[in-house]
């Protein structure tokens, strides 16, 4: 007996009920549990015929079955009973293929299988969700559509330049990481809320941009009403998620880079969020957070672009720097964009850290004084636009991180 026959009809099988429940279950359609059941096997027969006789059964097949749906659904309409949707119909020609597929790559075929039968089952939330996006939230979707499957692959993928750094395929690829992240962010936000709690609030913020919503909350604590201790709180909660981004950014960028210096971004995280801690202790205790202004762009779209421009710029000044300054002029690069933005350093060091234009050592410090130079321009923005006693919080509770990331930089042991 063939086993390997037996195992691959017995999951088209499975799948085939499973797929064929759902819609049985739905409603009355043209095909149900056991025509899915035999629909899939089919496939997964014509699949091995196809390999044992001849490559034309399998098509063949898929004729045969779209010629039986279409009868199908006239018989219903001639009957006078209401026609199938087309999701059914369709749902059978896939599931007779996914019956194919299990012959050449089972958990490819239960993994689609799966997905097919939550897909008819979410028909209600997914048709909820849809008319539940607003135009913003549409053309955001659109957007991050646009530039990931339309521009990024005709972009070209080679380096551009007198340092042989600028490569038009990657600077747009990062550009992509972070509309994606922003709008994962507003995606968490919409799911979560932001009102639940300041923890929340500034998780959500840390993810979106910590800049942002450092400027957000600094405008806010000049509101009368509004809480400062809890202002305070959520900046420093999202400057602690920072290093989180840092580190997600760094595991897509360069994979293989990222466990030689994730030890010294948690700990920098552990630092911050251990700050953060006490001030929650010293300050707040059953105090909820307002809820920020929702924001009207989702994807962060502009902000992305300039992040774009930023990263090929820092990229470019760093590969300079090596070959004309040495290693200080590269920290001072790194400090200089930290300022505004801390993606860009973090990806290009990431790319440089990939190629070995740089050490490891040099990497992981890099970023870190990206990070502290970044606290330092949220403390300028809380200055500006915030309230007094916000700023004294902040410059307090700011200034410990920031001198523990000086001697985190000083004293860590050589990555070897």
């Amino acid at each position: 007996m063939d086993l390997i026959l037996v195992e691959q009809l017995g999951i088209s099988l499975g799948l085939g009920l499973i797929v064929g429940f759902q819609r049985e279950w739905g409603s009355s359609h043209v095909a149900g549990i056991r025509s899915f059941a035999l629909i899939t096997l089919l496939g997964t027969v014509c699949a091995k015929l196809g390999i044992l006789q001849s490559g034309w059964i399998l098509p063949f097949g898929l004729i045969a079955v779209t010629a039986l749906v279409i009868a199908g659904g006239f018989a219903k309409i001639s009957s006078g009973e209401i026609g199938p949707g087309i999701t059914t119909s369709v749902s059978a020609l896939v599931m007779y293929t996914i019956g194919a597929l299990v012959v050449y790559h089972i958990p490819v075929a239960i993994i689609l299988g799966g997905t097919v039968a939550l897909l008819l089952y979410g028909k209600e939330h997914l048709h909820s969700l849809v008319h539940s996006v607003s135009r913003d939230e549409f053309r955001a979707i659109f957007q991050l559509i646009l530039i990931a499957l339309v521009i990024l692959p005709i972009l070209p993928n080679r380096a551009y330049g007198p340092y042989n750094v600028l490569n038009p395929f990657h600077i747009w690829l990062m550009v992509v990481l972070i509309v994606g992240i922003s709008l994962g962010g507003y995606v968490i936000s919409r799911v979560l809320g932001t009102g639940k709690g300041a923890l929340v609030s500034g998780i959500i913020g840390g993810i979106i941009s910590s800049t942002a919503t450092t400027a957000g909350f600094s405008r806010k604590s000049r509101e009368e009403g509004v809480s400062i201790p809890l202002s305070a709180f959520v900046i420093l909660a999202a400057s602690t998620v920072v290093f989180f981004r840092v580190a997600l950014e760094m595991g897509i960028a360069a994979p293989q880079i990222l466990p030689t210096v994730l030890p010294q971004l948690l700990s920098m995280a552990a630092i911050t969020g251990f700050i953060c801690g006490i001030f929650y202790i010293l300050h707040l205790r059953k105090v909820k957070a307002e809820t920020p202004a929702e924001t009207k762009d989702p994807a962060n779209m502009k902000m992305a672009v300039v992040f774009g421009l930023l990263y090929a710029v820092v990229l470019f000044a760093v590969a300079a720097a090596i070959d004309e300054a040495g290693g200080s002029g590269m920290y001072i690069i790194a400090g200089l964009s930290g300022l505004t933005d801390m993606d860009a350093i973090t990806l290009s060091t990431a790319q440089l850290l990939k190629q070995q234009r740089i050490g490891i050592d040099m990497g992981w410090k890099m970023i870190l004084i990206g990070a502290l130079a970044n606290m330092i321009f949220k403390l300028a923005i809380v200055g500006v636009l915030g309230h007094r006693r916000l700023l004294r919080l902040l410059a307090v509770y700011f200034g410990i991180i920031i001198l523990g990331g000086i001697l985190l930089i000083a004293f860590w042991p050589a990555v070897s």
